[in-house]
């Protein structure tokens, strides 16, 4: 009778109360777990973090790069040389390619030709894109001559400075190509014009000299100015002409 007695209250007590439903999401009210209660008393085993890590494609990814670029020690010659494992990789099915080995042979040969292929549509996708920016600009620029607009800011990069050789097939940039590139450029010619002129007033000098320790130091002068505008040239790629 003991035995029915706790049945029966047991089970009373896993009915709901009127009212209260029970479903999806709604358990009895007797088997909630109490406002501040742990749903996992035990806390998590040992080591289920890293069981399966969200996104653990993505990690997988970072997992196998790491792996591909950390350096190893190889055998280069009469020393040791530190390369990435992805280049340890490569020299050794190249090595095994030109020591005659059929597989190596067949896979440097696709993974060349792979590499090549696309480093060719890279190529012509810029080609592209770099002509096509060149002459919509060189249109828009002459339509504000033609209508006299002077308010509107030049194109980054402008048109001038985008070097296509078609001969070549390239397309450079020598100019600059940001607002920061831009306020960097003007400073850099700002530094040129001033040094520049400071050659040409100095040249104009010394033909007045006639003393050869002050045209000595007159050509030193020169020659220090005339390598700081050599200097700013190259900081800014720009074509050299003849000063």
């Amino acid at each position: 009778m003991k035995d029915v007695k706790n049945s029966g209250e047991k089970g009373r007590a896993l009915m709901p109360r009127p009212g209260y439903e029970v479903g999806y999401g709604k358990p009895p009210e007797a088997t909630r777990f109490k406002p501040g209660q742990s749903g996992n008393p035990r806390g998590r085993p040992k080591g289920a973090k890293n069981k399966r890590p969200a996104l653990h494609e993505e990690r997988m990814k970072g997992i196998i790069l790491d792996e591909a670029y950390r350096g190893i020690q190889v055998r280069d010659g009469d020393r040791n040389v530190t390369i990435p494992m992805a280049q340890a990789v490569m020299r050794s099915i190249a090595v095994n390619a030109a020591k005659g080995h059929a597989r190596a042979q067949r896979l440097f040969a696709e993974l060349l030709a792979s590499t090549e292929n696309a480093n060719k549509a890279l190529h012509d996708e810029w080609l592209d894109v770099a002509i096509t920016y060149k002459v919509e600009w060189e249109k828009e620029l002459r339509r504000r001559e033609q209508l006299g607009i002077t308010d509107l800011p030049d194109p980054l990069p402008h048109p001038d400075d985008i070097i296509i050789d078609m001969n070549e097939g390239t397309a450079r940039v020598v100019g600059p190509a940001t607002k920061e590139e831009k306020a960097e450029y003007d400073e850099f010619m700002r530094r040129r014009y001033d040094f520049q002129a400071e050659v040409d007033e100095l040249l104009e000098y010394r033909k007045s000299l006639d003393d050869p320790r002050e045209i000595e130091r007159v050509d030193e002068d020169i020659r220090r100015s005339r390598r700081i505008v050599e200097i700013i040239d190259g900081r800014l790629g720009a074509r050299r002409g003849p000063y």
